[in-house]
């Protein structure tokens, strides 16, 4: 890119082939690209939402609503809708749902500031109301939270993320199974949501998923002459391979006669034995290895009468460890009595078509196995999908011990509020934080449009309802408000506190943007080809982000 400098001379700072857009035309081409990605997963929202079907390059098929789940697998390019999938991904790993609510009202803080950079209000000050507007909305949730302490709260609140998912059919069941599996593995108030382990299998109706005081591999023993199974097990955990280590480096061993060879195949069996009888000594039944085990100890191993796996993924070691009180031995020298852990039983089983070792009737285990059903592969992965949104949730309910009513309650409690708040806001701030206001309730709003409600009575009827109590939301089943906290309709305020906080912050940081350089070099569209593209000058009509 050349620019004229004195005398006539041009001034090259960027390269020929670097396209730019520049103020108004940047900001318009990142809040459209931000506006469609909203659109795009806003039909998911809510108990009647609808799903989408991805089909990636290979053909493999994932149907799903859940909105990080379709965002990640959908090819984006556009930079700005980027952003939003990160927020996408930050409320998934934050709190495990509410990650469609983030992108919508992301989505809608960036059209409602479109119509504010129409009337000349400056970017700046759209930033300053939205940041304000964001922290009051956070005093605001406070205010209307309210404590959940008991075991059926926790059970609403499964039962409220699951609602709409594929799962209504076991829906109670299935939220009996994720609070029996938080409360176990809970340590301090706390939950390690790695502690718990789903095991996804096909086959049979989403009711028969159970729980598993205890670890579930999704392996079978090495040996069919291995015990099956094993009551009262001791069980040790190994790093170290079971087998002779390979020479790191190349050296070579010359062998000049026929004896030597054999003593040299004597001498590694010995090696191989000698391993095999320092876990016998230890008085372990069971071996789970994150290493290999050779075939000759695999023998000795089975006739010893110890059940054993090998290649145990690490995270399934842990699991092993705070499940059975196990300690896991690096060295095979070093294993010793009080390095095992133990388990009540032990045994192999196959489910469907897969042979599964159980690790169950732990004492006081601190990580818990979920076994999910599905009568198909995509029906038991959306049920997993559902599963790990309600163990977020249940999670950070335990956590923080505070909830809101769902149905777009809070969604409108925070808009009435922040409208009187506004009022008392002079300048043009004011008109951020009341569009602030208004975008917040693109929530309810979004409930009714996928419920086949009409949109505008549901809010005028939520905005009256809201004079009296903060807990009226839409009961989009009876297409009516009602007292959602009543019906047990409940949501964890970490979810709306995040979907609220990381949707203003990433509308900021697309609102600061006033100049987009892209070099042909990136393999991303040009912003003039995105232009174009928000035109409708892509074929197919296809929108800027894909």
């Amino acid at each position: 890119m050349a620019q004229l400098g004195g005398q006539g001379q041009q001034v090259i700072i960027l390269p020929e082939d670097t396209s730019r857009l520049l103020g108004r035309d940047a900001q318009r081409m990142n809040i459209m690209a931000g506006k469609l990605l909203a659109e795009t997963v806003r039909t998911t929202l809510g108990p009647k939402g609808m799903d989408k079907m991805l089909v990636d390059g290979l053909g493999d098929i994932v149907v799903t609503n859940d909105g990080v789940t379709i965002l990640k697998e959908m090819d984006i390019q556009h930079p700005a809708a980027k952003m939003l999938v990160e927020v996408a991904k930050t409320q998934e790993d934050e709190v495990g749902d509410g990650t469609t609510t983030a992108v919508i009202i992301a989505g809608e803080l960036l059209k409602k500031a479109e119509g504010l950079l129409e009337q000349d209000i400056h970017p700046t000050v759209i930033v300053m109301g939205y940041r304000n507007a964001a922290a009051k909305a956070q005093e605001i949730l406070e205010d209307i939270a309210f404590n959940a302490d008991d075991r059926e709260t926790l059970k609403q609140v499964a039962m409220t993320a699951m609602t709409g998912k594929g799962t209504e059919t076991a829906r109670e069941p299935l939220a009996e199974l994720i609070v029996a599996a938080v409360k176990q593995v809970e340590e301090d108030g706390e939950i390690n949501r790695d502690s718990i382990h789903i095991q996804r299998i096909q086959g049979a109706t989403v009711a028969e998923s159970e729980i598993v005081n205890g670890v579930v591999l999704d392996k079978g023993r090495l040996d069919p002459s291995m015990p099956k199974d094993l009551q009262d097990a001791k069980i040790a955990l190994l790093k170290y391979p079971v087998e002779v280590k390979d020479l790191e480096t190349d050296a070579k061993i010359k062998l000049t006669d026929p004896a030597q060879m054999q003593a040299f195949i004597e001498q590694e069996e010995q090696m191989i034995r000698d391993m095999v009888d320092k876990i016998i000594a230890s008085g372990a039944n069971v071996l789970f290895c994150q290493k290999g085990i050779d075939d000759l100890a695999q023998h000795y191993l089975a006739k010893a009468g110890i059940l054993a796996a090998k290649r145990v993924r690490k995270s399934d070691i842990e699991r092993l460890e705070k499940a059975t009180g196990a300690k896991v031995v690096t060295n095979i020298d070093d294993l010793t009595p009080e390095d095992l852990g133990n388990a009540g039983r032990v045994y192999e089983k196959k489910i469907f078509d897969e042979l599964m070792i159980f690790i169950e009737n732990c004492k006081d285990p601190k990580a818990v196995s979920l076994i999910l059903r599905g009568s198909t592969k995509h029906v038991a992965e959306e049920v997993e999908r559902a599963v790990e949104d309600a163990l977020g949730v249940v999670s950070a309910t335990v956590e923080d011990g505070k909830v809101v009513a769902g149905g777009g309650a809070p969604e409108i409690a925070i808009a009435k509020a922040l409208k009187d708040y506004a009022d008392t806001i002079s300048g043009r701030e004011q008109l951020a934080i009341a569009a602030f206001a208004e975008a917040l309730e693109v929530v309810p709003k979004t409930l009714a449009e996928n419920a086949g409600l009409d949109s505008i009575d549901a809010l005028v009827d939520l905005r009256a309802a809201h004079e009296k109590s903060s807990y009226m939301g839409l009961n989009v089943f009876k297409g009516g408000v009602t007292d959602m906290k009543a019906a047990n309709v409940i949501e964890p305020k970490r979810v709306k506190k995040q979907a609220i906080q990381s949707a203003a912050e990433a509308a900021e940081m697309i609102l600061r943007i006033d100049d987009m350089i892209a070099s042909s070099k990136s393999g991303q569209p040009s912003p003039e080809e995105m232009a174009a593209a928000g035109m409708g000058g892509m074929p197919g009509g296809m929108p800027p982000m894909m």
